[in-house]
C-alpha cells in the first residue's frame, strides 16, 4: 500500500539533514504539525492523514528525533533552535502562511513563530501548551527524559510506557500502549527497542531556561490575530486551569476544547479534538 506522505529533508543552518513527511493535499494555507519534547513525526499520523483531504501538511521531524540528524552539540537542543531549524524548512518550500499545530514543545514553538512574524501565521491549535509550563509538570518530565531505556518487546515496552504515563491516560487499553509504544520507539540494531530520539536532549532541558523561554506571553498574544484553538488535557500537569483561564482572557475569540481524563498530552486523535480542528482549518482559506 502506497504511504499518504513523502519522506523529504531539509538543512538546517548549522548543516544537520533534517526530516519531514510531507503530504499532498489541496489549496489553503499548508498545515505545519510539531511534535513534543520526545517524539516525532509518527505522533501525527493520524490526524496529518485526515488533514491531508484538505490541505497539505507538513510534519517536520526536530533535529535528534526519529529520521532527523543528532545535533553535534546538545546545547543546541534548545526552542529558539528548533525555531531556526523550521524557519529553513518553510523557506526551502516557498511557505509564506500555514497553520500550525503544536503539542508541547511543537506549542512553544508556534508562540515563537508567531512572535517573530505573526502574519505568517493563518491559524494556531496549541495541544496542552500555553505561555506558563506549569513547574509540576516540568519536573515530572525530567524524572523520565534523557534515560536509555530499552526493552526485549513491544509489550514490555507499551508496560513501561503505561507505568509512567498512565495517570495521563487512564482509559487507555493495552492496544493504545502498544500503539504509543509504535509512535516513540523504534527496533534498534541490537534487536532491542528503544526511544527513538537522541537522549542528549535531556541535557539543556534540565537547565532553567532549557524547557521554555522565559515570558511567552507577548508571543501568545501575537497569535491574537488568527484563528486559535486551545486542546487542554483534564488533569494535566503543565497546562494549568489557571493559565487557560488568562489565555482565554487575553484572547477571549479563542475556542477552547478540554478532552476529559486526559493529562499531558492529548494525542489530538479524539474525536473532539479533530472536529475542533477541522472546524480551525475551515476558518483560514
Amino acid at each position: 500500500m502506497d504511504k499518504a506522505y513523502q519522506d523529504r529533508f531539509w538543512d538546517s543552518p548549522d548543516g544537520l539533514k533534517l526530516h519531514f513527511r510531507d503530504y499532498p493535499g489541496g489549496d489553503g494555507p499548508p498545515v505545519l504539525c510539531m511534535h513534543g519534547l520526545t517524539r516525532n513525526a509518527r505522533d501525527f499520523a493520524g490526524l496529518a492523514g485526515h488533514l491531508a483531504q484538505q490541505r497539505r501538511v507538513l510534519v517536520p521531524e526536530m533535529r535528534g528525533r526519529g529520521e532527523s540528524e543528532y545535533a553535534r552539540d546538545s546545547a543546541s537542543y534548545m526552542p529558539a533552535t528548533y525555531v531556526g531549524d523550521v524557519l529553513g524548512l518553510l523557506a526551502q518550500e516557498g511557505i509564506e502562511r500555514f497553520v500550525a499545530i503544536g503539542t508541547s514543545l511543537g506549542g512553544l514553538m508556534t508562540m515563537m513563530l508567531a512572535a517573530a512574524d505573526p502574519q505568517r501565521i493563518a491559524g494556531a491549535v496549541l495541544n496542552d501548551i500555553g505561555p506558563v509550563v506549569d513547574a509540576a509538570g516540568i519536573g515530572r518530565i525530567r524524572d523520565y527524559v534523557g534515560q536509555a531505556r530499552s526493552f526485549p518487546t513491544w509489550m514490555h515496552a507499551a508496560r513501561a510506557l503505561q507505568e509512567v504515563h498512565g495517570s495521563a491516560h487512564p482509559g487507555f487499553a493495552t492496544e493504545d500502549w502498544l500503539d504509543m509504544a509504535k509512535r516513540s520507539m523504534v527496533v534498534q540494531q541490537n534487536g532491542r527497542i528503544g526511544y527513538d530520539y537522541d537522549m542528549a536532549i535531556a541535557e539543556p532541558f534540565g537547565q532553567d531556561d532549557g524547557a521554555a523561554p522565559p515570558d511567552l506571553w507577548p508571543a501568545f498574544d501575537a497569535l491574537a490575530g488568527a484563528p486559535l484553538l486551545i486542546v487542554r488535557g483534564e488533569s494535566s500537569d503543565i497546562l494549568t486551569a489557571q493559565t487557560l483561564a488568562e489565555m482565554q482572557r487575553r484572547n477571549p475569540e479563542a475556542e477552547t476544547v478540554t478532552i476529559a481524563h486526559a493529562g499531558h498530552a492529548p494525542t489530538l486523535d479524539e474525536p473532539e479534538a479533530v472536529t475542533a480542528i477541522d472546524r480551525l482549518v475551515a476558518r483560514t482559506a
